[in-house]
């Protein structure tokens, strides 16, 4: 693999700002929209379960019902590709044993050798379970690959707009993710920035380094 450069992870991260107007006639070409995608498939999760779904909504029926349950914001109609992040509810020993399957497929190994793994895996899951936090462990994953994409997404040129605000409940019915064991965390819209929005040239506010790091 060859690395990029500093100076251009640093410009892309810079550059990156939570779009709050989408240029409408612009496109994310299809190459790059496959890495986006890829990139999600690709986000870490604790011990690899991926206990996540990623929505495409291309459905332009849908999309223009999402503002009215998203305070009102208009990202979902004005970007690109509109993607909501779900996570896995009530995550089962099915789900564990699936996962297992995978890997004993990607891997070529057989599922008895993996039962040291699955082990280890269950005995985190039991204990969610009995401390009633499975679902929270499950959202959180799904973050990671919201900052995966998001970064990914930077450093392809293309904006992004974080989205915690809306009505999880109502996207999951018109979705139909209560139905699929699934509920939505987040959302995020991908596209190009609009030459209209005045936030594109605001500089960041961040605290200085040293408040924020600290090294021991």
């Amino acid at each position: 693999m060859d690395a990029i450069s500093t100076t251009k992870l640093s410009e892309a991260l810079h550059w990156r700002y939570a779009t709050k107007k989408f240029d409408s006639t612009r496109k994310i070409p299809d190459a790059q929209w496959s890495a986006i995608e890829e990139a999600m498939l690709l986000s870490p999760s604790s011990f690899g379960l991926q206990p996540w779904r990623f929505i495409v909504v291309k459905n332009r029926e849908l999309l223009e019902q999402f503002p009215p349950i998203s305070w009102g914001q208009t990202q979902p109609v004005e970007c690109s590709h509109y993607v909501v992040f779900a996570y896995r509810k009530d995550m089962s020993v099915a789900d564990v044993d699936r996962f297992v399957e995978r890997i004993a497929e990607v891997r070529g190994v057989s599922k008895e050798s993996l039962e040291g793994y699955r082990g280890f895996m269950l005995g985190s899951h039991k204990a969610a379970v009995a401390n009633g936090t499975v679902n929270d462990w499950c959202a959180r994953q799904v973050y990671l690959a919201i900052g995966q994409a998001m970064t990914a997404a930077a450093l392809l040129g293309i904006d992004t707009c974080p989205m915690e605000g809306i009505e999880a409940s109502k996207y999951d019915a018109l979705l139909g993710l209560e139905t699929e064991g699934y509920a939505s965390v987040c959302t995020v819209a991908f596209g190009y920035r609009s030459p209209e929005d005045k936030y594109a040239a605001l500089p960041k506010v961040r605290y200085p380094l040293e408040e924020v790091v600290k090294h021991v």
